[in-house]
């Protein structure tokens, strides 16, 4: 953990940078290596192709983030990383935002530990 997953509208894949605008999304977690070990780090975008925004009339566009967590961070440590984040988004869309509509949202899901399973061996690399 964490997972950040990202759904946009197919409409926008042309302009969208969705590859950079992971990469970013990387940066920002790893900066914050203290409290997401860097080998957990897992990012995705899904592309939709089936999706009606608003009343349907115009050539609307969204794109939705969610950040996934497990449990044992503080509220300082989670609402700093998701306004980091956030902005990220705000700043990577910031001239589609203006030239067409465009809506953006992110969420934050945090869950236990029960009920999780994981096998990795890509921490290994980092703890060197």
């Amino acid at each position: 953990m964490p997972h950040f997953i990202i759904e946009y509208t197919d409409n926008i894949k042309a302009e969208g940078e969705i590859p950079y605008l992971l990469k970013k999304i990387n940066g920002v977690l790893i900066s914050r290596s203290d409290i997401f070990p860097t080998g957990g780090i897992r990012s995705r975008a899904i592309e939709l192709h089936d999706y009606c925004v608003a009343d349907g009339k115009e050539d609307d566009a969204f794109v939705h983030a969610m950040l996934k967590i497990g449990s044992g961070r503080s509220e300082k440590d989670k609402k700093e990383t998701c306004d980091k984040l956030f902005q990220v988004i705000k700043d990577h869309f910031a001239d589609m935002f203006s030239k067409r509509y465009l809506a953006l949202s992110m969420e934050l899901v945090e869950f236990p530990e029960a009920g999780t399973y994981k096998h990795n061996n890509i921490h290994s690399r980092f703890k060197k």
